[in-house]
């Protein structure tokens, strides 16, 4: 168990030369939430700081909203007023990560320096009152911020409660549309392409007389309808979020101790935001992870509440979305992450309120940790009495009295004080990568390949559907993924062929020859590579490529198509070859024209016109393989082509397959255990045989090989593999 003191101190990295490299995450699992006494209706700090530390919080986060309350008026601060949280905090062992305010905006500031404001359409000034509405990149407003956070971190840097700093929160909501944007984005594609004449012959402007005979001629991007323009646009926009962070971030380093980390809050897949890329700057990757509850967490799935009940952030629903965001999260810079807010009670409007079942907590902490997460911090302490956010449940109610949700996430805490030494540094378990590609997303978001279901509108979603219908067949079978960004693909090949033994890339639109190029080495090599349709189809200026697709995957695939179609409903799919086992299923949304050529076919479409092409087709490539799955696959072909990928490339894995309302999620410890975190994700009361003889690190029950595991509803349990206690080692 992790002592208050070393729950509050950092550990900082060292070189080989015994200089301090980065700072790091306190050892154990970090447990709290925001907490915003600021908005609280009376004064309540010692009383919440009490029952913070009797519910094992190790860490709140604070400040990150409130520029207002730090300035209240043009250059007058008040910096004292976080004072006391801090030092009642530390008094009761519990550290604190300060936030830069330099996301919300105070009223004197928008009035004095209009030019500051955000244009969300050329011309078209953000009204105030919501977040994330300033140009950030506007000197004034550079000069604002750095002057109430240099401010800030001189005030707190030295206080012992202080272990880290959050740099703005939730960046990139919003594409800028500024007149010093646009003219920033000008001078950057003059730097790169150096005269219009590369650029017209570049993005193709000789379509639709959109050629440019001098620079101030390129039209604004709210018209824009050419895709390299898009692509060139959206990447810019990333870029200027990710300069602005890491300007904040060192600003900050100059005044912080060296043993403080540095973060920022991620919302992932932001219209502005390319996640690596913003990270890259900082100590430690830090998001947010939202998820419904109730049914929506139910094994097997339901369909209540229905989606439509929910706001449209959220309607993507069920267990594996929080497994997926968590993984997401792990994947930005392949390390483990930080989860900064995750769900209380209740999610956003007022008409929306699902909180938990009883055991939902628990299970979807210990979830995000048996995927990474080095910190549990829920959103928020206490639910606000005013603003927008008032029906945001936090884990106090309006009534500020401790509840259901207080009352588990106590024993949560408890659980993680007890264990926490033992999931230091975890590596899940993870066999499988999965390439994404924020180029990819933002092309296809330009032009959508799919339809909204039951309706023929664009789906601008679609990049996304398509990467998790091929994650949710993992998950439903029980097997690990690691999200890989390309830049991860960028290290020796026969490394990637062992630490993925097969690597599924889902409509990698744009592509690099050199990147395609490596996939197929990866292939030849030894890795089984499984690409989708909507694959290699553009280069790296978003151009679409001239030659017979898949292109310069064609020999690796045995494989070509001339044609594509939208499938305007499912079409059963069956397994032909050596993926005759598959189990059913349905191709959705889309399906190649494949022509094999060396390749054998998985599966073919039950359909009197698609009959003639396979819908998966499978070729040996050198020492490895290739597939090809040239339709969106609904749920049953996802798990019946997950269940083929393992026989063929993974080892067997008995953990794999304990039920079907029961995840198994397997980890190693630092010093090489293995850990299993299971869940029973219902109702139901279950015994399960264990696969080996293993102890419960919470309850130091020991279970032999074959014994029965008994899971009450909404349950989970830490078994560490070999059948010894924690306390015995």
């Amino acid at each position: 168990m992790a002592s208050a003191e070393s729950a509050r101190t950092p550990r900082t990295e060292m070189t080989g030369e015994g200089r301090p490299m980065r700072p790091i995450v306190p050892p154990g699992i970090l447990f709290g939430a925001a907490y915003y006494p600021e908005y609280m209706p009376y004064d309540r700090l010692a009383a919440d700081l009490d029952l913070m530390r009797a519910a094992h919080f190790s860490v709140i986060r604070v400040g990150e909203s409130v520029w207002s309350t730090w300035e209240p008026d043009d250059g007058v601060f008040d910096l004292d007023w976080l004072e006391p949280v801090l030092t009642g905090a530390h008094d009761r062992g519990i550290s604190v990560i300060v936030g830069t305010p330099s996301y919300a905006v105070p009223p004197w500031l928008r009035q004095k320096y209009p030019d500051t404001t955000a244009h969300r359409t050329t011309g078209g000034p953000i009204p105030y009152g919501g977040r994330q509405n300033a140009d950030f990149s506007n000197p004034d407003f550079r000069f604002l911020v750095e002057r109430v956070v240099r401010r800030i971190v001189a005030r707190y840097a030295a206080h012992p409660a202080v272990i880290g700093w959050q740099i703005d929160n939730e960046p990139g909501l919003e594409l800028l549309h500024n007149p010093g944007v646009f003219a920033g984005f000008v001078d950057h594609l003059r730097e790169q392409y150096g005269d219009v004449a590369t650029l017209n012959d570049r993005w193709g402007l000789a379509y639709w007389s959109h050629r440019i005979a001098r620079w101030e001629e390129l039209g604004s991007p709210d018209g824009n309808t050419d895709p390299p323009y898009a692509l060139a646009w959206r990447r810019y926009q990333a870029r200027l979020t990710a300069e602005f962070i890491g300007w904040q971030a060192a600003i900050v380093r100059e005044l912080a101790r060296p043993d403080q980390f540095v973060m920022t809050c991620l919302a992932m897949d932001r219209p502005a935001v390319d996640n690596a890329r913003t990270l890259a700057p900082l100590d430690v990757t830090a998001a947010n992870i939202y998820y419904p509850m109730q049914d929506s967490l139910a094994l097997p799935e339901v369909t209540e509440p229905a989606p439509e009940a929910r706001p449209e952030w959220l309607r993507s629903s069920g267990t594996w979305t929080l497994f997926w965001n968590a993984d997401l999260a792990r994947g930005i810079r392949q390390e483990p992450f930080l989860v900064t807010e995750t769900v209380a009670s209740s999610i956003g409007e007022h008409s929306a309120n699902y909180p938990a079942y009883d055991g939902q907590w628990r299970q979807a902490a210990w979830a995000l940790v048996a995927r990474g997460a080095r910190m549990i911090e829920y959103w928020h302490w206490h639910t606000i009495h005013q603003g927008n956010e008032a029906h945001w449940g936090g884990i106090l109610g309006h009534s500020l009295e401790p509840g259901r949700c207080y009352a588990e996430l106590a024993g949560l805490g408890g659980e993680f004080e007890r264990v926490g030494d033992l999931l230091a540094d975890l590596e899940p378990d993870a066999p499988v990568g999965l390439v994404v590609s924020p180029d990819s997303r933002w092309l296809l978001e330009f032009q959508p390949p799919l339809v909204v279901p039951g309706t023929s509108t664009p789906d601008a979603g679609s990049y996304r559907r398509i990467v998790t219908s091929l994650y949710r067949g993992l998950f439903d079978r029980g097997i690990g993924a690691s999200v890989v960004q390309t830049d991860h693909l960028d290290v020796e090949v026969g490394a990637l062929v062992e630490r993925w033994p097969a690597l599924i890339v889902p409509a990698l639109y744009v592509a690099s020859d050199d990147l395609l190029r490596r996939l197929a080495d990866y292939a030849e090599r030894g890795g089984h590579l499984v690409v989708t349709f909507r694959t290699g189809c553009a280069d790296e200026e978003g151009r679409l490529r001239a030659t017979v697709m898949p292109g310069s995957l064609r020999t690796p695939v045995g494989a070509h198509y001339l044609e594509s179609t939208n499938l305007a409903a499912p079409v059963d799919v069956r397994g032909a070859g050596d993926g005759a086992s598959f189990g059913g299923g349905a191709a959705t949304g889309w399906a190649d024209g494949l022509v094999l050529e060396g390749a054998t076919a998985l599966a073919t479409y039950d359909h009197p016109h698609l009959r003639r092409w396979p819908a998966i087709t499978t070729n040996r490539f050198g020492r490895g393989r290739v597939t090809y799955v040239g339709t969106l696959p609904d749920a049953g072909l996802s798990r019946s082509l997950a269940d083929w990928i393992a026989s063929i490339s993974l080892q067997p894995d008995p953990w794999r397959s304990m039920g079907a309302s029961v995840t198994s999620s397997g980890a190693r410890t630092r010093d090489g255990r293995r850990l299993h975190f299971v869940a029973n994700w219902s109702w139901d009361q279950l015994s399960l045989a264990v696969p080996a003889a293993v102890s419960d690190a919470l309850n130091d029950e020991h279970i032999d090989r074959g014994g029965a595991l008994a899971m009450g509803p909404w349950d989970v349990r830490l078994l560490v593999e070999d059948g010894l206690s924690p306390r015995d080692r």
